[in-house]
């Protein structure tokens, strides 16, 4: 087992490591910690995921990986939204192979070695409202997730849905009408005043006016 491989399943506390984490582990120079983190890859104990991030291979993992927290260090400022956070409320029934995001930047899908990776830009005030902070009791690592009508709003605009009523979110998507009818006028009007899209407004108005809130 290669030595830079050794330090990380000893003292680094998430299966998935950064170029600044590397930097921390092995203070030599920035050829030497490239020739162990490239020895370590060629030996198959450590995986590229993208430039300055990697994870150990699934034989060295004390832990799942962890990929909701994975995303942000793929590409950000970005968040979990879309199909995979649908899908984690339990919104949708559906399993979601890749992980879908929203981001600042511009729209990017990358295909790594521990699966795939999509972010879409969505126009609006703030980007983390309106997205909670979740932390893994193991290791400590932090999701940051778009609570589901942030999500779903997220959806109308990324995929250009023309929907006045919830109606055509129920049907398409097969989110249980139990699940829009809780979501509080509170939610609503925070989520109203953070988008910019006439397309994602004209949906939330229309679901504030069939659930009468």
């Amino acid at each position: 087992m290669q030595t830079l491989t050794e330090i990380l399943i000893t003292a680094h506390p998430r299966c998935w490591v950064t170029a600044q984490d590397l930097a921390h582990y092995v203070p030599a120079s920035n050829d030497v910690r490239y020739g162990l983190v490239k020895r370590a890859v060629a030996a198959g104990e450590l995986v590229r995921v993208r430039r300055g991030l990697y994870c150990l291979a699934q034989a060295y993992r004390g832990t799942p990986l962890n990929l909701f927290a994975l995303a942000q260090y793929i590409y950000g400022p970005s968040y979990i939204s879309l199909e995979s956070a649908l899908s984690h409320h339990g919104w949708i029934p559906e399993a979601v192979y890749t992980i879908t995001s929203t981001c600042l930047g511009e729209s990017k899908t990358f295909r790594t070695p521990v699966g795939t990776f999509s972010y879409s830009t969505v126009p609006q005030n703030t980007l983390y409202a309106a997205v909670t902070r979740e932390t893994n009791d193991v290791g400590g690592e932090v999701t940051l997730i778009a609570r589901p009508l942030k999500a779903l709003a997220d959806y109308v605009y990324v995929y250009r849905k023309n929907w006045v009523t919830p109606e055509p979110a129920l049907g398409s998507l097969r989110i249980d009408p139990e699940q829009l009818a809780d979501v509080s006028p509170d939610d609503i009007d925070e989520t109203m005043e953070n988008y910019r899209s006439k397309r994602v407004l004209r949906f939330l108005s229309g679901l504030r006016r069939e659930y009468r809130v």
